[in-house]
C-alpha cells in the first residue's frame, strides 16, 4: 500500500462517481449562493451556509463523540477550520470572479497536493498539463479576453490552500472515527469560525423566510451532499487521485455559470477547462492501470 492509499480500502471506481455528483451538487449550491450576495455578502451567505450545513448533519448522524480523544479533537478542529476557510475564501472569490475561473484557480491546491503526493513522472505530466490550464487562464485575462479580478484572485488562492488541508485533514479523520459523525462536527466547528466574520449578513437572510429557504438550500447542495460524498470517497480514493480528479469542478463550474448565471467565457478560458479536465481523466485512468492486477500466466496460474 503506498502512502496515499487510505488504510482499508483498495480503489473504487464508485468512489469516483461520488466525486462526480460532488461536483455537480457544490457547483449548484454556488449558483444559488451568487444570487443571495447582494443581500448578505459572501461571507453572511457562507456562514448561513455552514450554521444549516451543520445543524442537518447533527440531527441526521447523531455523532456520539463520547471516547474521542483530545488527539481526534484536534484534528476535527483543524478539519473544520479548513472547511470553514475554504467556503469563506472560496465564496469572496465567486462574488469578484466567474464561477468557472473561481473554480480553476481553487484547484491549484488539489493539484499542488497530487504533485507532492506523486511518485512517477507520468503523474507529474498530468499535473504539468493541469498547470498549463491554470496558466492559459492567467493569459487569457492578460488578453482582455476575460477580465479578472486580482483580490478575486487571491481570494480563491487561499481558498486554494484550504482546499489542500481539507484533503489531507479529511482524510486522516476519515480513517480515525467511522461514518459521518465527524463531518457533523467538523462543519459545526467551521461554522462557529465563519459566524462572527458573517454575523450581520447572515442575520439579513434569517429574518426573510424566502432567503432563508435559498441559503438552508445552498447549505444542503453547497455543503451536505457534496461533503458527504467527499468524506466518502476520501476514505475509498488515494489522496492525489482524490485531488487531481476534484479538477473536475471548473467544468461544472463553468458549464453551471453559463447556464444559470449567464457567465460568458472567452476561447482560450474555455480550452484551459479542458486542459485542466484532461489531467483529472489522466490521472484517474493511470491510477487504475497502476492497481490492476498484473496478468498471471496460465502454467504460473495452476502452481500449488
Amino acid at each position: 500500500m503506498t502512502e496515499s492509499q487510505p488504510a482499508g480500502h483498495r480503489y473504487q471506481p464508485v468512489a469516483v462517481l461520488m466525486v462526480l455528483g460532488s461536483c455537480l451538487s457544490l457547483q449548484f449550491g454556488a449558483a444559488i449562493a451568487n444570487g443571495l450576495f447582494p443581500v448578505a455578502g459572501p461571507w453572511g451567505v457562507s456562514a448561513i451556509r455552514l450554521v444549516s450545513a451543520a445543524l442537518i448533519l447533527l440531527v441526521v448522524t447523531r455523532p456520539r463523540v463520547r471516547g474521542w480523544t483530545m488527539h481526534t479533537w484536534r484534528w476535527l478542529a483543524l478539519f473544520g477550520l479548513s472547511l470553514g476557510g475554504m467556503n469563506g475564501f472560496f465564496y469572496a472569490a465567486v462574488q469578484r470572479l466567474p464561477l468557472g475561473i473561481a473554480v480553476t484557480f481553487e484547484f491549484l491546491g488539489p493539484l499542488a497536493l497530487s504533485a507532492a503526493l506523486s511518485r512517477r513522472a507520468r503523474d507529474l505530466v498530468w499535473v504539468g498539463l493541469a498547470l498549463a490550464g491554470v496558466a492559459l487562464l492567467g493569459l487569457d485575462s492578460f488578453r482582455g479576453a476575460t477580465s479578472l479580478d486580482p483580490l478575486g484572485v487571491f481570494f480563491a488562492l487561499v481558498a486554494a490552500a484550504f482546499w489542500a488541508i481539507y484533503i489531507l485533514v479529511g482524510a486522516r479523520v476519515g480513517s480515525m472515527v467511522p461514518g459521518q459523525g465527524p463531518l457533523a462536527v467538523a462543519m459545526s466547528i467551521g461554522a462557529l469560525a465563519m459566524l462572527p466574520i458573517g454575523f450581520s449578513g447572515a442575520l439579513t437572510l434569517v429574518v426573510d423566510a424566502k432567503l432563508l429557504g435559498l441559503a438552508v438550500l445552498t447549505g444542503l447542495l453547497g455543503s451536505v451532499i457534496p461533503y458527504s460524498l467527499e468524506f466518502a470517497a476520501l476514505r475509498r480514493l488515494p489522496r492525489n487521485v482524490f485531488g487531481i480528479l476534484l479538477s473536475l469542478e471548473p467544468g461544472f463550474a463553468a458549464g453551471i455559470g453559463a447556464l444559470v448565471l449567464g457567465q460568458s467565457l472567452g476561447v482560450g478560458s474555455w480550452v484551459a477547462i479542458v486542459l485542466v479536465i484532461s489531467a483529472s481523466a489522466g490521472v484517474t485512468l493511470s491510477e487504475q492501470q497502476r492497481r490492476r492486477p498484473a496478468p498471471v500466466s496460465e502454467p504460473e496460474a495452476h502452481k500449488s
